[in-house]
């Protein structure tokens, strides 16, 4: 059984399926934060003449996120079928939409879609002269045909009953549920900076999004958002306590990490935190527990999936968002400084003259 599922490789598709996901999240996300930051609101229709601009931004983006489910289903039905997955991974995706299906409804018809397309490949055998209409015609067509059947008269049903039940549980956690609750999130959101654990837990959190429960998606961006500034604190903490924790070439990598941060893009500390693994993850790890916790517990809920400190003017309460930040940012940079080695001047030193070596044109001898 479990090599069956290994072939199947369900968790890989997912994982593919999110990175494609991901752009379009942060190019709604940041359409929709800045159009709300300025007083802008997602309408379902732009009516010529009754709109502002910030108004179009925030209805632009807001279109583009209500078609994440859409864009998963394609991205898992693609990277299981390939080309030929992708009509039927859409239209099973639109399908789930309009059931209200939701995230899940997406994820689950992405699965449908392109193990099908993907039967019908290897199993359905037509005449020499039908061969090229397969991967156009006859794939999409019956794919998509027994697919969106099967999502409205299978799937649909207890999928809404599954996320009722999760919604109903989420809301009625307590204080102390939402402290653990968030701690969770945001350890699992920090430890990998954007990598397979950061996106699986992104897929659930955006499941509860689609649902109307923003509360875990923020922790989990806002997290993202403070790691690197954390390490940029950490930098200055260090020097209040008589250390040096950055070489020349770390020091450099925060000057571009750190702006990175502010707009959510956590990957900008992968090169420091590669020198030194374990000490940084600890360190994340405590800082993005702090902060997920408080993000929870003060209720941060921004409406939109991405943009960082953008966010913010989504929320319905945006100091909340903003302490969240600040305790993350606090408790990471304390932490980086007080368990992160000590570099010596040497050390820095070194690694600046073997950066600043270059090939000289002397050293090449043709023969």
């Amino acid at each position: 059984m479990k090599q069956f599922l290994r072939s199947l490789n369900l968790k890989g598709h997912l994982l593919t399926a999110i990175s494609y996901l991901i752009p379009i999240v942060c190019g709604a996300g940041f359409l929709i934060a800045i159009g709300m930051a300025f007083g802008g609101t997602s309408q379902g229709e732009l009516v010529q003449g009754q709109f502002s601009i910030w108004d179009a931004l925030a209805t632009m983006g807001g279109a583009g996120l209500g078609l994440l489910p859409v864009v998963i289903a394609t991205g898992i039905s693609y990277s299981i079928a390939g080309k030929p997955g992708i009509a039927p991974g859409f239209v099973v995706g639109l399908t789930a939409n309009a059931i209200g299906a939701g995230f899940i409804g997406g994820i689950l018809g992405g699965y449908v879609a392109g193990f099908l397309a993907l039967a019908i490949l290897k199993r359905v055998k037509v005449p020499k002269w039908a061969r090229g209409l397969m991967p156009t015609l006859i794939v999409p067509f019956l794919t998509s045909f027994l697919g969106g059947l099967i999502m409205v008269y299978i799937i649909g049903i207890p999928i809404s009953g599954f996320t009722a039940l999760l919604t109903g549980a989420l809301n009625s956690l307590g204080s102390s549920s939402l402290l653990v609750f968030g701690g969770i999130v945001g350890i699992l959101s920090g430890v990998d900076f954007g990598g397979p654990i950061n996106k699986t837990v992104f897929a659930f959190v955006l499941t509860m999004q689609a649902e109307g429960i923003n509360g875990p998606i923020t922790a989990l961006q806002l997290v993202n958002t403070a790691t690197p500034i954390g390490f940029g604190l950490a930098y200055f903490l260090a020097k209040v306590f008589g250390k040096n924790i950055y070489t020349t070439a770390e020091t450099e990598t925060l000057k571009s990490a750190v702006p990175m941060g502010v707009v959510n893009i956590v990957e900008g500390v992968i090169p420091i935190v590669m020198n030194d693994i374990v000490r940084c993850i600890i360190a994340v790890a405590i800082g993005g527990a702090a902060g997920g916790a408080t993000s929870m517990v003060l209720g941060a809920d921004a409406t939109v999936p991405f943009g960082g400190v953008l966010m913010l003017p989504t929320m319905t309460q945006p100091w909340t968002g903003a302490v969240a930040i600040l305790v993350n940012v606090l408790v990471t940079g304390i932490a980086l400084a007080l368990i992160k080695r000590n570099v010596s001047a040497e050390d820095a030193v070194t690694e600046k003259v073997l950066e600043e070596e270059d090939i000289s044109l002397d050293d090449i001898k043709i023969t």
